[in-house]
């Protein structure tokens, strides 16, 4: 744990806030202390260390996501900067076993 900031999994690149964290507040990384440059809501994710634009983020230990541009260190990690990489891989069915938005 990083202060407000929680680890959930060691290959993660980035911490979740467990508390809304301030603007200005120190972070301790592996990397080094950093001040957090914008307020970041609870649960929303900080960069554990640079990120390269393209690199997968990984929270659980899974990819959540694709970076769209470099993020530095204790950077706001969010839909600003991050693109989905999700691929269904499954189909949703209805209660009665037929696929959700099949037409009948």
């Amino acid at each position: 744990m990083t202060g407000p900031f929680l680890l959930l999994h060691d290959a993660d690149n980035v911490l979740v806030a467990r508390a809304n964290a301030p603007e200005g507040l120190e972070v301790g990384l592996e990397s080094g202390p950093v001040r957090l440059t914008r307020p970041i809501p609870m649960a929303h994710k900080i960069a554990r260390h640079a990120i390269a634009a393209g690199e997968a983020i990984l929270k659980y230990g899974m990819p959540i996501g694709i970076a769209t541009q470099d993020i530095a260190p204790g950077a706001h990690v969010h839909i600003h900067n991050i693109r989905s990489a999700y691929t269904a891989t499954h189909a949703l069915q209805d209660a009665d076993g037929i696929s959700a938005g099949v037409s009948r």
